[in-house]
């Protein structure tokens, strides 16, 4: 696999006023920015045409990019400047650019050790998308079978279930939290319009819908250790985590 996308859109609210001068992707951890700390960890593992999407200064990235390079590495601007188009709606839009074949998603505001190599390894193929999740404690949970194919989404704190299934009992599932890393197949861009997405709307509503017909599946990588740094108090214990997981 050689495609990838990194999310670098977004508007970095969890982590102003910082964000109120620069894009999320820009700030820096270990003196790197983190969308070169990403770049970098995709360069490594094979992945050699990367999109990447902006919106939020949007022309602060295009600068460091333009600036910015890796050896054998084509990197390629989604340009959602006139409107934010969300996680589903941000790969609805880069279609053109990410072409044939299966490709990653990582978000930009993700540090993981996560071997992407064998992430890629576990991919089935039958799969429409293979998510990374792992156990880790969070508000918000996935809900697999024991084949760990995708049956639904729950919140943690208020024990509301969405699933393509209707009502389940969570109980009977595996509960994993979600890396914000996932594969997906070509295939889905035909699934959109299939299952009546349009030009902006979350990955997550795709996943939940399509998981009713077709295999989404959840992939748990061993010992994964990640930091959202989306947010200040993370973003303080950015630098030790990167040290640690060298």
């Amino acid at each position: 696999m050689e495609k990838a996308m990194v999310f670098a859109a977004g508007l970095g609210t969890r982590l102003r006023p910082l964000t109120d001068s620069m894009p999320k992707a820009l700030v820096k951890v270990c003196g790197k920015p983190l969308l070169q700390i990403v770049l970098e960890k995709l360069a490594a593992s094979g992945f050699t045409d990367i999109v990447v999407n902006v919106h939020h200064f949007a022309g602060m990235i295009e600068d460091f990019l333009a600036s910015f390079s890796i050896p054998g590495v084509s990197v390629r601007i989604s340009d959602e400047s006139a409107m934010l188009l969300d996680t589903g709606g941000g790969i609805r839009h880069a279609a053109p650019l990410l072409g044939g074949g299966d490709f990653l998603v990582h978000n930009v505001d993700i540090l993981s050790d996560i071997d992407l190599v064998e992430f890629s390894r576990s991919v089935r193929p039958d799969a429409v998308a293979t998510l990374a999740v792992s156990r880790r404690k969070s508000s918000r949970y996935l809900l697999f079978d024991d084949d760990m194919r995708l049956a639904g989404w729950m919140n943690g704190k208020t024990g509301e279930i969405r699933s393509p299934f209707g009502r389940i009992d969570a109980a009977r599932y595996h509960r994993y939290a979600f890396s914000g890393i996932h594969i997906l197949s070509h295939n889905v861009f035909a699934l959109f319009r299939e299952l009546g997405f349009g030009e902006r709307f979350p990955i997550m509503d795709f996943y939940l819908a399509a998981a009713g017909k077709y295999p989404v599946y959840g992939s748990v990588p061993d010992s994964l250790e990640l930091l959202d740094v989306g947010k200040p108090e993370s973003l303080a214990l950015a630098a030790d985590f990167l040290e640690r997981c060298r």
